[in-house]
């Protein structure tokens, strides 16, 4: 069974996906998942354009449909951020005419998040539900969801948690009770982290875009660095795992999708080699419970206490674990471990 892949390329010979996406293309490719491309056209800036772009998107699909081989496998990672034309035709004709069989990944569930949860994705998330052959999904509670939504357990992968490919050697962390937090930093978005002054004796150092709290005494800001350099520079201390609008809890839209998503800075995180502090309600609660990578909370007010609780012997305990996942993220260990499990079911 010949096995392929869908990625989107920009116009200027660029990858258009982020650090996630492009490392579950990276494990399938050397899973034998051959690359087949669809080329995303410039912004469209008017009518001119966007006709432009759409003849781009059909041509890329007639272009698939003839290269993928009858009886294949083809692996598509979604949500799809664009009208695309043709793109529901050619898979529906890759189904019928040609016996194809579709694994999706899910990154995100626009129904769960609630930021673009429109009809456009509605319609590509009821497309996904008629096309999959197998779905893989981020956790058990996102695998009841889409039970609910009426897909059979047989169909349903536990991905666990998404890897973080890095070929460098994991480094144990130095004991530290210092926070790490890493991604957006707008507080339009993460409105908790305005609160943060209001932690005492917890010292919080932040990467990434969008900063603008600098008046805050127990913040250090770091900048915005590439995800590639970033599990070089987390060398000590904790990853904070934490959402949304308060720091009494993770409320909000941003805050309520921890119960559902895995986040990829836990991903991050972990890779680096440091423990994590997570939500106890939160979907991953229970990974870091079970590999006892971390430590769950239920207030970010706990975290004076919490830290001071935990010895340096408990640290480098947490830290030890977390090497044995790290290493496992930087391989691409639960990618390629679902990866074989669809393939699996499709083709015993």
């Amino acid at each position: 069974m010949k096995k392929y892949q869908l990625w989107e390329i920009r116009d200027n010979g660029n990858n258009a996906g982020t650090k996630a996406p492009e490392d579950v293309r990276k494990v399938a490719a050397k899973f034998g998942f051959k690359q087949v491309n669809v080329i995303r056209k410039g912004e469209e800036k008017d009518v001119i354009s966007r006709v432009y772009r759409q003849i781009t998107f059909f041509n890329s699909w007639q272009k698939i449909y003839k290269e993928i081989e009858s009886d294949s496998l083809l692996l598509l990672q979604v949500p799809f951020h664009d009208h695309e034309f043709s793109r529901t035709s050619v898979l529906r004709k890759l189904k019928s005419k040609k016996n194809v069989k579709i694994i999706y990944m899910v990154h995100d569930v626009e129904e769960l998040r609630k930021i673009n949860d429109n009809k456009f994705y509605q319609t590509e998330f009821n497309l996904m539900l008629e096309f999959a052959d197998q779905i893989i999904v981020h956790n058990n509670v996102m695998i009841k969801f889409f039970i609910e939504k009426g897909v059979s357990t047989g169909k349903l992968i536990n991905l666990e948690i998404f890897d973080y490919l890095d070929e460098n050697k994991v480094e144990l962390p130095n004991y530290s009770k210092e926070i790490f937090i890493a991604g957006n930093l707008d507080v339009k978005k993460v409105k908790y982290l305005s609160y943060l002054n209001k932690i005492d004796d917890v010292h919080f150092t932040l990467y990434g875009s969008n900063f603008s709290l600098t008046e805050y005494k127990n913040i250090k800001y770091k900048g915005s660095v590439k995800p590639e350099q970033l599990p070089h520079l987390l060398n000590r201390g904790f990853g904070l795992i934490w959402d949304g609008d308060s720091i009494s809890t993770c409320s909000g839209v941003f805050g309520q999708y921890l119960k559902y998503n895995n986040p990829h800075k836990l991903s991050l995180y972990l890779a680096s080699g440091i423990p994590v502090i997570i939500w106890n309600q939160a979907a991953e609660a229970s990974f870091v419970k079970e590999k006892n990578v971390g430590i769950v909370i239920s207030s970010l007010y706990d975290l004076p206490a919490v830290l001071n609780s935990v010895s340096e012997e408990k640290y480098l305990e947490l830290a030890n674990n977390v090497k044995k996942e790290a290493k496992k993220l930087r391989k691409g260990f639960y990618t390629e471990k679902a990866l074989k499990k669809a393939i699996n079911k499709i083709n015993p």
